[in-house]
């Protein structure tokens, strides 16, 4: 059995620029050595899925058979398997000869766990693994502070992220130059059906993955309208990567320094999430932990099925249920609602998100969450409460989003406000204000922050 490196695809599902693909593909042809293209489809994270339907294991499903296509040249295929990590690759240690293993840095705390525990399996069959930075321009604590500490605010990380880029920070990756090192296979490799994973296809079109100029070049002045085509909706495949954020940042730079600033706020959560992992569980500010939130489901049940009798509420909530997508604007709207009228716990909120938005992030939906309840690292203050029906007036005044998804909106058929907006206000208030010290409540910046693209 010939010895080979495989690479390990996870959260960078394309063959163009792919960082740990090119350093793979490249170090085998250096070495005599072919590269075997391996994806896992792991039961850790699938069998916590409670809709069989979850349209992101479908669009994963989808760029692995896109894979399998621009792999098809090279006579080489993708090896897909289904089940946990650690026992996939004891298998493959069996079935292989394996000399190295390649793949992308992730950084949530079940990514890390998980590549721990393989490193320490490889390394006692005396396997090298090789991580490499792909999803993000800057990472971990490649941009600290001047007492070597991770920011926790935003506007300043920026500025330094800005004055450290470099052309060398956005350059593609040739893997096209190795890709005769790929394995030749004599068959394709079967690729398991969603049927077979126990999930269903919905077969409805996935947002296209483009970089449109004609959005770009506007974004700044077209991303708040949730009834306009404003937005790339490039957010599911950063997501996934099956499009490089290199290539996004060189767009933005050339085109529209917003968006720019929606790509750093992506690293500027992961970094966050990198150094304080508790945030998975608990708020930035510890103090904020002391908040007594309503323990209310039903009031949760009416804002999840979009039915509060606040229309730009509800077309958000029902937007998302139809279509795994939300509108970056509604999605800080719905948040702050749960949040601050209703007066729910941001976590019901966050995990709601994670289980419905098809480009579902763990670092930008829990930064996104925590900015609209004012307990994040960078948050909104406090005393901050949106109004529905001002922003409403400002960001959907003819109210075509809310006719599109709020068909019986205006008619006796549509529900009574769940909660009078003043009273919620001042409920709100006085709660955040018992559980904190006289000196929280100040911002330190204006910013909002990302949710999605």
């Amino acid at each position: 059995m010939n010895p080979i490196i495989i690479f390990w695809f996870r959260r960078d599902l394309r063959l163009s620029d792919n960082a740990g693909l090119y350093n793979a593909l490249k170090t085998a042809q250096e070495q005599g050595l072919r590269v075997l293209p391996l994806f896992i489809f792991d039961k850790a994270i699938l069998d916590k899925l409670p809709d069989k339907r979850d349209r992101r294991v479908e669009f994963i499903h989808n760029a692995l058979h896109e894979i399998n296509i621009a792999l098809k040249p090279h006579h080489s295929s993708l090896l897909v398997r289904y089940g946990f990590p650690l026992d996939v690759w004891q298998s493959l240690l069996q079935e292989y000869s394996i000399k190295a293993v390649f793949t992308n840095h992730d950084y949530e705390p079940y990514a890390t766990e998980r590549d721990a525990a393989i490193q320490t399996l490889l390394t006692t069959h005396g396997i090298t693994f090789h991580t490499f930075k792909d999803q993000t321009i800057f990472e971990k604590s490649e941009i600290l502070t001047g007492e070597n500490r991770p920011y926790t605010v935003f506007t300043p990380y920026s500025r330094k992220w800005k004055g450290l880029l470099s052309e060398a920070h956005t350059q593609a990756y040739p893997v096209e130059q190795y890709a005769s090192a790929f394995a030749e296979v004599s068959a394709p490799f079967p690729l398991p059906s969603l049927a077979e994973m126990g999930f269903e296809a919905l077969s409805e079109p996935f947002p296209a993955k483009v970089l449109r100029e004609d959005i770009i070049r506007h974004y700044d002045r077209t991303r708040d309208f949730p009834a306009q085509q404003g937005t790339t909706r490039l957010s599911v495949h950063l997501r996934f990567g099956t499009v490089s954020v290199r290539e996004c940042v060189r767009t933005a730079r050339e085109m529209n320094e917003t968006w720019l600033n929606e790509l750093i706020w992506r690293d500027f959560y992961m970094q966050i999430l990198w150094h304080f992992p508790r945030i998975v569980e608990e708020s930035f500010k510890p103090d904020y932990d002391r908040i007594q939130w309503r323990r209310d489901e039903n009031d949760l049940r009416r804002w999840c099925d979009g039915t509060t009798g606040y229309p730009i509420v509800d077309a958000g909530m029902r937007e998302l249920n139809s279509t795994g997508y939300m509108h970056n604007r509604v999605r800080m709207i719905t948040a702050s609602f749960l949040t601050k009228h209703l007066l729910l716990d941001w976590r019901w909120g966050e995990r709601y998100f994670a289980q419905k938005l098809l480009d579902f992030d763990l670092a930008a939906n829990n930064g996104g969450w925590q900015w609209a309840a004012g307990t994040g690292c960078d948050a909104a203050p406090y005393f901050r409460v949106f109004s529905p029906d001002a922003q409403t007036e400002k960001f959907d005044a003819k109210h075509d989003y809310i006719k599109k998804w709020v068909p019986e909106f205006g008619t006796n058929a549509y529900p009574k406000p769940i909660v009078e907006h003043k009273f919620a206000r001042e409920r709100a208030l006085a709660t955040y204000k018992q559980a904190l010290k006289p000196s929280e409540g100040k911002s330190e910046t204006g910013q909002e922050g990302l949710f999605g693209l």
